[in-house]
């Protein structure tokens, strides 16, 4: 059986469909599986056990010139890329006009997402330009959702928790277990308090640990360098990476604390003990849940933003849990 899934962005969303890859060769052993990802994603996609080409589809930018001779060249160069191999199934795992004519454009029959579900984007051609549409419960994880879909599609029931598949080089030695602090999210009212993580990391460092502040773009770098200025000599600013640096470092560490972005939910994906704080009550939609078998990870939900003490009562949960 060949299969090629598309799922382009964003970062959490791909995190979000990895398991996919394993349900479907748990089902049927021996699978091939394609992927394709909008370029950015694509040193992530490549990292998952299991996933075959990646075939990338740089539609943000091409959508810019579109009109250009070289676009079209590239254009050109991925519609033959879909068209190479015939697939016993397309699954569209991101609901939208653009996935969907993607799907279209491959070379098999097609299969996606029906409706909208609560919280998710979705957009209603897609429903219309897949062959097979399949229909969602209505509240339903992000991860449930494409692992529903894509079962639905090949015939199977997705057995026990999520498998994401994740490869992370080997972590090197350490002198003290190193804490990561994910405090940058591409939305303004998704962050913590610039305080609160300064008495976390007062608390973390107090117990032995190392505080380490990844960054992405000017603000997040700058925040990074008043929290480390905060928090003394044991909390150091990564420098910038990109992405497939970014998952060795990160899997190299033993624990992260996150608001909810898409670098904490490549911290669930490699199964770090892992705090997720967020603002708003979407914790049940896209983070980590015991249901999932996630028992050393948690999400802390406030709509009146997450006090520190619920915080540290959850690092101190998931810690415990780590260790039993």
């Amino acid at each position: 059986m060949r299969v090629l899934i598309i799922k382009l962005s964003s970062l959490g969303d791909v995190v979000h469909a990895m398991p996919v890859v394993h349900d479907i060769r748990t089902a049927f052993p021996g699978a091939q599986i394609d992927w394709v990802v909008e370029p950015g994603f694509a040193p992530l996609v490549r990292r998952i056990e299991g996933v075959g080409d990646v075939i990338e589809c740089a539609l943000r930018r091409w959508r810019k010139g579109w009109w250009t001779g070289a676009v079209r060249s590239e254009w050109r160069v991925f519609r033959a890329c879909l068209k190479r191999e015939r697939y016993d199934a397309v699954i569209d795992l991101q609901g939208l006009t653009k996935s969907a004519v993607i799907a279209r454009l491959a070379n098999g029959p097609t299969h996606g997402i029906a409706n909208r579900t609560e919280g998710s984007g979705f957009e209603w051609p897609a429903a219309l330009l897949v062959q097979h549409a399949v229909r969602v419960p209505l509240r339903t994880h992000a991860l449930d959702r494409a692992r529903f879909v894509a079962g639905q599609a090949l015939g199977y029931t997705p057995q026990g928790s999520p498998r994401f598949g994740l490869r992370s080089a080997a972590a090197p030695s350490q002198s003290m277990p190193t804490l990561v602090f994910v405090h940058g999210t591409s939305r303004a009212d998704k962050l913590w308090p610039e305080e609160r993580w300064v008495e976390i990391g007062k608390r973390a460092i107090a117990q032995g640990w190392a505080i380490v502040l990844p960054h992405a773009g000017a603000d997040e770098l700058a925040r990074a360098q008043r929290l480390a200025r905060a928090l003394g000599e044991h909390c150091s600013v990564w420098p910038a990476m990109k992405l497939d640096a970014m998952v060795d470092r990160l899997g190299a560490t033993q624990g992260v604390i996150g608001v909810d972005s898409g670098l904490s939910h490549i911290a669930v994906a490699l199964d770090l003990p892992h705090v997720q704080i967020y603002n708003f009550p979407t914790a049940w939609r896209t983070g980590p849940l015991a249901a999932h078998g996630h028992l050393h990870q948690e999400a802390v939900v406030d709509s009146a933003v997450p006090g520190i003490e619920a915080v540290w009562s959850a690092w101190v949960r998931v810690r415990a849990a780590a260790a039993a």
